[in-house]
């Protein structure tokens, strides 16, 4: 699952070569569901490519499609999708990211790339990570409400022991000589139990592990940890974590002992609450801040707001969609009609402008938003 948040920010913050071609579709884990996948997505590069003959030469849009079409003959990649999928290409990008939510088939080619259904599968705020951790290795998960799904750590995280402590690890140390200086018997002295050097290796290996799992993926996605591990393990971990966002409970038992339904239902369970109560928060400060005046739903002052960098906390609406565009500079709006595939989203604009200012973003849907008008900003001045 490749939904490491250096590669989305590279897709929502860094400006991109225009056009820039954006597909969104659903996809299936399994067989046979997923085999109208390709085609279905086959079927979408014929739009792209309808919509960029209406500006460009044919030689511009072969080169630009090339890696596009090439995904469609990747047997491998099709054989292992998840629920959805987003792809984008521009001159100076290909990415492409298996999503663990559908998303609405959608496709465009636009000055920029259209971010908002990735922002809300990856920025949502029923997302977190599980660290499923034993003394002799470590495994990672991504979870939703609806899935769990195990993913690679990044290259600075160790894997199993070995990994993270190699030849340092602690051994018995024994040295054998005779006693008083005297020929003899030998008697061997050590520095330590076999259990005191365990323990000291365990804990060794949990610093190492605390660290990287913080720097390589709690810190850069925000998200919270829940730790699965037996409950000796459980103590030793949080003694020593530094990581500000593990939550305070966790699952107390082996996790390899589960299967991965099993899992993933004790997982939510504990996320829940902890993420309910996260999101309660955030609406809570929003409506404080627009008491004292720091705080909008008008879409119109939100996105001034975005363009000028004031935006400490954006809330946008899963569920609705502005078609039209924002101009960076000033955050003016100008609405236009969706049936134009060149015409993005005002409300993905402004996620955008607020993202690549240094704020913070999440897509949620209607039902959980703090206003009906799209957007809810909370400012810094």
């Amino acid at each position: 699952m490749n939904t490491h948040v250096p590669e989305y920010q590279q897709i929502v913050v860094a400006p991109h070569e225009p056009p820039c071609l954006t597909i969104y579709q659903v996809t299936h884990r399994s067989h046979p569901e997923n085999q109208q996948d390709p085609i279905r997505y086959r079927n979408q590069l014929k739009v792209l490519e309808s919509s960029l003959r209406r500006k460009y030469p044919e030689r511009n849009i072969t080169g630009l499609m090339e890696p596009m079409y090439d995904l469609c003959e990747d047997n491998a990649f099709w054989n292992h999708t998840l629920d959805g999928l987003a792809v984008f290409r521009s001159g100076d990008t290909f990415k492409v990211f298996r999503l663990q939510e559908p998303v609405r088939e959608f496709t465009v080619v636009a000055d920029s790339f259209h971010t908002k259904p990735l922002l809300r599968v990856l920025q949502s705020h029923q997302r977190y990570q599980l660290l499923s951790l034993s003394r002799s290795g470590l495994r990672l998960f991504e979870g939703t409400r609806e899935s769990l799904d195990e993913i690679t750590p990044a290259s600075g995280v160790p894997k199993t022991m070995q990994e993270a402590l190699g030849a340092e690890t602690e051994e018995p140390y024994r040295v054998t000589g005779p006693y008083g200086g005297t020929r003899g018997p030998g008697i061997t002295f050590g520095k330590g139990s076999r259990k005191e050097q365990v323990e000291v290796d365990a804990e060794r290996y949990f610093r190492v592990v605390d660290k990287a799992i913080y720097e390589h993926h709690t810190k850069p996605s925000g998200l919270p940890l829940l730790l699965a591990a037996l409950p000796e393990n459980q103590g030793l971990f949080r003694q020593l974590t530094q990581n500000p966002l593990l939550m305070p409970e966790g699952i107390e038992i082996n996790p390899d002992a589960l299967k991965s339904g099993d899992l993933h239902a004790k997982a939510w369970g504990m996320v829940m609450p902890h993420i309910t109560a996260d999101l309660t928060r955030l609406v809570v400060e929003y409506d404080e801040a627009r008491a004292k005046g720091l705080g909008s739903s008008d879409l119109e002052s939100v996105a001034k707001a975005a363009a000028e960098g004031r935006v400490a906390y954006l809330f946008l609406d899963a569920d609705v969609q502005i078609p039209g565009r924002v101009d960076p500079l000033n955050g003016a709006i100008m609405i236009d009609e969706l049936t134009d595939p060149e015409v993005d989203d005002v409300l993905d604009d402004i996620g955008e402008l607020v993202l690549g200012k240094g704020g913070n973003v999440k897509v949620i849907p209607s039902a959980e938003m703090p206003a009906s008008t799209g957007v809810a900003a909370t400012f810094r001045f």
